[in-house]
């Protein structure tokens, strides 16, 4: 990217399979924040293309719900609801009067109790709650994570083009 310097750090070559299954989810979470690092309240709120509602901030107002969903709600049972998503709008991406730097430090803590949450249970722990009929493994809910950020971080980098022209993996 020829913007801010990249401060992610590269997954290992090697490693067990949870090092590397939250290396890479990690490496993933640091590509968004990276997207998001040096942009004006403006910028990250700026749309993508309509009717799309899509932006950077949106983006990460959507990706703070998939941590608490998958990891707090369904992996480990907790009685929490979305703080953006419902089933009616897209009102995670609702960004107009929206500060990032409040959505970005959500998101962080988010992130936090995923990561405390993962540490603890073995990667073969089946998921307190059923969605659609069947429990997830912690395994199953980390290689999801990593895929739903790879797709949204594609988006991330056409936002982040659209806005300053800045590119990059």
């Amino acid at each position: 990217m020829n913007g801010p310097a990249d401060p992610r750090t590269d997954p290992p070559a090697s490693g067990t399979e949870r090092e590397l299954l939250t290396a890479f989810l990690d490496w993933e979470r640091e590509t968004l924040a990276w997207k998001c690092a040096g942009l004006s309240p403006a910028q990250m709120r700026l749309r993508s293309a309509e009717p799309s509602v899509m932006s950077l901030l949106g983006l990460v107002r959507h990706l703070t719900d998939v941590e608490r969903y998958w990891f707090r709600t369904v992996l480990a049972g907790a009685d929490v609801g979305p703080l953006y998503w419902n089933d009616v709008d897209d009102s995670e991406f609702d960004v107009v009067r929206v500060q990032p730097e409040g959505a970005l430090a959500v998101w962080r803590a988010e992130v936090g109790l995923a990561r405390e949450i993962s540490a603890r249970l073995p990667l073969e722990t089946l998921s307190e709650r059923e969605r659609h009929g069947e429990r997830y493994s912690h395994r199953h809910i980390l290689i999801h994570l990593t895929q739903e950020y790879a797709r949204h971080n594609g988006h991330a980098d056409l936002l982040r083009e659209r806005i300053d022209g800045v590119t990059g993996e």
